[in-house]
């Protein structure tokens, strides 16, 4: 029962509904003792050839008027229980939210997304079975019980009474450890589930990849183990839930065989009148909800303090980038300037970039070219604060980005990544997702300069032609230019081009890279290519190598210079000549 005292700050905060609605509860289980009563008196009745057609009409009434009051007093306490719980999974699922929109790439390297999802569904959902139908059946099978105890004892025989609760014992050692079973394997459970999830939505996502390669069967295979593996984890679950009802069922047989043998014994005696056995054995008929909902109880609150114990887990987890104290809310304008001793990645030892100095002025274009894992992505990254494993500081305006609000920072930068990521919207919902307010004006705009317009009226349904999840219905080319378009309606003061034109022809680069010459005037644009016609404008080039700066000027100045850059161009210039028929 520790997930209620887990609980128990919701319950405070939502007492206004809780306390009206247990209060109800417990008038509602104090009414259900009046009908059994009134059978007992009107067996009595008969029997003493007492009952006439007064006693029956004033004894239906009674009935009709409980009926009533319990119909509208049920619909009550529901919208005062269940409510609530809705709320708690509402709650619950917001700080997830937030939670998962803080959290930094190395969060989501450590969780899987499906593992994420399932806690945000499955989990959350038991929760909430916890606070809705958890707090109904623990009030319901207390009060119940206790008051149909009460008017058993004291109203017909205490001695019958306590001879019928000598089963009981058995059944709470027996429930109590059904539950700590309970608890061990749902836990299992909503763990395979979690991997299961997550098997889905990578295969969804890698279709293309799995179809390409011929990998269908194998990844139904690996599927179906999987689910295999779920089905049974909850088949186990499934068999120790299945033990509670079979248990409570033989405990309350064995009370109604006490209370019939001793009952009928006191009935000979004259202690027992017919009418009053009749009622006793209808109260303990009124017994088996309680006791099958007890078991109900443990089964409810055991998967939810399993879920809530998953949730809280993944809420205790620590936001690594963080605002500093006073940080400033100005969005950051000025020269940048590189002044990294080494940087290197939380789950690393070794690090990836070491003496890392550049000036880059406003307004002018840096470009960053080098071998694949040389680092270059990282040099973008390292400056939206992404990661943060830096010795030395970048500063923007003569400030470290550290001193700035992550929001005030990032609202700074227009960042093209190489994993071009669309929405499940139209495209002109794409391209505004940073600016929702812009016109359809400045997203057309915003479209001619990425050169992405004509390809976009040449669709069905123009800009609200519905873009498939991550983009799957655009080529890779139209998917890079919509990325470029949603940067560029930013107009930020800094344009971060990771590798994001790879997957367009030179004259499209070219016209892009004009479009960009001609519209960013005074503000800061920074480049990485494997392409070096992309950078060769840049005022400003580095070549990196095993994160290091090798090479350091224009494309005058490295072109004057034996390295890397110069026969990489030479390299570029010869495979194009080839490929134009030279």
């Amino acid at each position: 029962m520790s997930i209620f005292k887990d609980l128990w700050w919701f319950f405070k905060q939502e007492r206004k509904s809780y306390i009206p609605g247990v209060l109800l509860l417990a008038f509602v289980a104090f009414l259900e003792l009046i009908p059994p009563r009134i059978v007992g008196m009107t067996v009595d009745h008969i029997v003493e050839g007492t009952l006439t057609r007064e006693t029956v009409l004033t004894l239906m009434l009674v009935l009709l008027g409980t009926a009533v009051i319990v119909y509208i007093l049920r619909y009550l306490w529901r919208i005062m229980i269940f409510g609530p719980a809705v709320r708690l999974a509402r709650l619950l699922r917001n700080n997830l939210y937030e939670l998962f929109t803080k959290m930094s790439a190395s969060f989501y390297q450590r969780r899987r997304v499906g593992d994420l999802m399932a806690h945000s569904t499955n989990d959350l959902q038991a929760i909430q079975q916890t606070a809705g139908a958890g707090v109904l059946t623990l009030v319901d099978s207390l009060m119940t019980g206790g008051f149909v105890l009460i008017a058993m004892a004291a109203t017909i025989s205490w001695k019958l009474t306590l001879i019928c609760l000598i089963p009981l014992p058995i059944m709470a050692i027996a429930t109590n450890y059904y539950g700590t079973l309970l608890h061990k394997t749902f836990h299992k459970a909503q763990a395979a589930f979690s991997s299961l999830n997550d098997k889905v939505q990578e295969s969804v996502n890698g279709i293309k990849v799995v179809k390409t390669f011929g990998q269908e069967k194998e990844e139904i295979v690996e599927f179906e183990k999987q689910a295999e593996d779920v089905v049974k984890k909850n088949v186990t679950v499934a068999k120790i839930d299945s033990l509670f009802d079979p248990t409570i069922g033989l405990v309350i047989g064995v009370s109604f065989f006490l209370a019939i043998a001793f009952g009928s014994r006191y009935v000979m005696t004259g202690e027992l009148t017919i009418g009053e056995l009749i009622a006793f054995t209808t109260y303990l008929g009124l017994l088996i909800w309680p006791m099958l909902a007890f078991g109900w109880l443990f089964n409810i609150v055991e998967r939810g303090r399993a879920s809530y114990d998953r949730v809280t887990a993944l809420m205790k987890e620590e936001v690594d980038i963080k605002d500093t104290k006073g940080a400033i809310e100005t969005v950051p304008t000025g020269d940048i300037m590189y002044n990294v001793q080494t940087f290197t990645y939380p789950t690393e030892k070794e690090p990836l970039l070491k003496d890392i100095n550049v000036h880059v002025t406003q307004g002018q274009t840096l470009g960053v070219v080098g071998k694949t894992g040389s680092g270059k992505t990282t040099l973008l990254k390292m400056l939206i604060r992404e990661f943060d494993g830096i010795q030395g500081d970048i500063l923007i305006g003569e400030t470290s980005i550290k001193n700035y609000r992550l929001e005030a920072l990032r609202k700074a930068i227009g960042y093209v990544p190489q994993d071009h990521f669309l929405f499940s919207a139209t495209i002109a919902d794409n391209i505004a997702f940073a600016v929702p307010d812009a016109t359809f004006e400045e997203i057309i705009q915003a479209a001619k300069l990425a050169n992405i317009h004509e390809d976009i009226i040449q669709f069905t349904d123009g800009y609200q032609t519905m873009v498939g999840e991550r983009g799957v219905s655009l080529s890779g080319g139209q998917k890079q230019r919509l990325s470029i378009a949603r940067a560029l309606l930013m107009d930020p003061e800094i344009l971060i081009l990771d590798d994001s034109l790879s997957a367009v022809d030179a004259k499209t680069e070219e016209s892009i890279l004009h479009a960009l010459k001609e519209n960013r005037q005074g503000k800061t644009t920074i480049i990485t290519s494997h392409r070096l016609s992309a950078i060769q404008h840049a005022q400003t080039i580095i070549v990196l190598e095993n994160g290091h700066i090798v090479q350091k000027g224009t494309h005058g100045e490295l072109m004057d210079e034996e390295g890397w850059y110069k026969n990489m161009y030479h390299r570029q210039a010869l495979e194009s000549l080839v490929e134009h028929g030279g």
